[in-house]
């Protein structure tokens, strides 16, 4: 049995499990198994790696997509240069297991995105500065975006959520969640603006999928946004895993 899994903490909001046991079901895929192992302290991977057998990938979550590269043996460029990795592809090579680190994120931010980037939007707001936020920000800097990062402590180059007021979000289009506000199961929590100053030229995307409609969202909905949820970037980001898993030459 091919044992493929989750780690983070905490685990509860997540739909992978539920999204690859399905695919297993839907595809008659019988040697696989998916699960999800909370770990309270990244330093509880090694430990993980050494009692699961079988383990061949794993998807990384909230708290450690960035804290993980250092257990890496390889690591793909663009996870590099991102400076985030959420998939884990695992090998034994010469009774040794192998690491490597890749972004999938990235594929899923740009599939959600890609059906609204216009010559117009020149403009981000991205709130938050995890491992989630350095996809978001390389994915629209390809698109030439220009980004205004906001974090809840004043950083060097970064903004302050009492930074974002009516100027800031008139030139901007685009406003990206990258933070667990709103997540199951503090579903009220939403980035700590004046929602009032929305209008319908903006568009509004979390990467939160549990609930699908967010209180980010929602609020964006009541003021007429154009709104994306995180749903279509949780299945891209899992496709491409699945390939990353069963690509003997990465």
């Amino acid at each position: 049995m091919r044992k493929f899994g989750l780690i983070g903490y905490p685990l509860g909001h997540s739909f992978s499990k539920k999204y690859f046991t399905e695919k297993f079901l839907r595809e008659h895929i019988s040697d696989c198994s998916y699960d999800n192992y909370p770990l309270e302290d990244i330093k509880q991977f090694k430990k993980l790696l050494s009692e699961v057998t079988n383990l061949c990938g794993l998807n990384v979550t909230i708290p450690y997509k960035s804290e993980i590269i250092r257990f890496l043996d390889s690591i793909d460029p663009e996870a590099e240069e991102i400076g985030a990795v959420n998939v884990l592809k695992i090998k034994l090579i010469d009774g040794k297991i192998k690491l490597a680190g890749f972004n999938t994120d990235v594929k899923g931010i740009r599939d959600s995105l890609s059906p609204y980037i216009t010559d117009s939007l020149s403009n981000a707001i991205v709130f938050g500065t995890g491992g989630s936020s350095k996809a978001v920000c390389y994915a629209l800097k390809k698109y030439g975006i220009n980004i205004i990062q906001v974090s809840r402590e004043k950083k060097s180059g970064m903004y302050t959520y009492t930074d974002v007021n009516a100027d800031l979000l008139e030139k901007t289009e685009l406003l990206v969640n990258t933070t667990p506000l709103g997540m199951f199961p503090d579903v009220n929590g939403k980035p700590d603006i004046n929602y009032s100053l929305l209008s319908d030229k903006h568009i509004l995307f979390d990467l939160v999928y549990n609930p699908q409609i967010t209180s980010f969202l929602r609020e964006g909905m009541e003021r007429g946004c154009t709104t994306i949820s995180g749903l279509k970037m949780l299945h891209s980001q899992a496709e491409r895993a699945w390939e990353i898993w069963n690509n003997d030459s990465l």
